[in-house]
């Protein structure tokens, strides 16, 4: 399989996943692998490198689920707006943006696999949902009206990096909306919960079941 090609790409993510409802969000529909193993495996095969992070484009995590959730229920957050989705991964976040009303949503990864996933889910919801592999952490946040970012604190420098910028975006005049379900790096000292939702998991994923998840915002 080669996936040097945007389409190659597409092509690998339709023969090694399965459109599927995400747990939370059932009104979605994402190309999403039933276990992490070989997906992983195969992923590594066919860019020929070993020790890539785990395709975080083929699930839909505790975070990005809670958050796609909080955005339907509450479309006026991004109704008629300008809208970043920051690590999109699968594009999940992103979709329920659309599906929502936003007038336009940017889904950012600097993950190569992540442009053609967002593509395949977005057809599959039938929207449409720009897409950089632009690392954004490299220059302030894009003008916006909502940023959102669903589980992005996996590690210290990541979080640290992440929540610097969306702090800076909060004070260019962004509305912030994070997902997260208690990451250990996830500082929330100055963010004010929204929502909290039992989210279904894989134990090939995280260390329970169902992760108690949270929704906060920068006031």
């Amino acid at each position: 399989m080669i996936v040097q090609t945007l389409e190659g790409r597409r092509a690998f993510i339709r023969d090694n996943t399965r459109l599927q409802p995400p747990p939370h969000t059932p009104e979605l529909s994402l190309h999403l692998a039933d276990e992490i193993t070989p997906i992983w495996t195969l992923t590594e095969e066919a860019l020929q490198e070993i020790g890539l992070p785990p395709p975080f484009w083929a699930f839909a995590w505790a975070g990005g689920q809670a958050l796609a959730r909080y955005i339907l229920d509450h479309p006026e957050i991004v109704a008629g707006k300008r809208v970043i989705d920051f690590a999109t991964g699968s594009g999940l976040v992103a979709i329920a943006a659309m599906k929502a009303g936003a007038a336009s949503v940017l889904a950012a990864d600097i993950d190569v696999f992540c442009e053609a996933a967002v593509g395949l889910n977005a057809e599959a919801n039938g929207v449409v949902v720009g897409f950089t592999e632009v690392n954004l952490l490299d220059a302030p946040p894009p003008q916006a009206d909502v940023l959102l970012a669903g589980d992005i604190c996996y590690e210290k420098p990541m979080a640290e990096a992440v929540m610097d910028w969306l702090r800076q975006g909060r004070a260019s005049g962004s509305s912030v909306l994070i997902g997260d379900p208690g990451r250990t790096y996830f500082r929330k000292d100055d963010l004010l919960k929204l929502a909290e939702y039992q989210v279904e998991t894989t134990r090939e994923l995280e260390d329970f079941a169902v992760k108690r998840t949270s929704v906060w915002t920068l006031p």
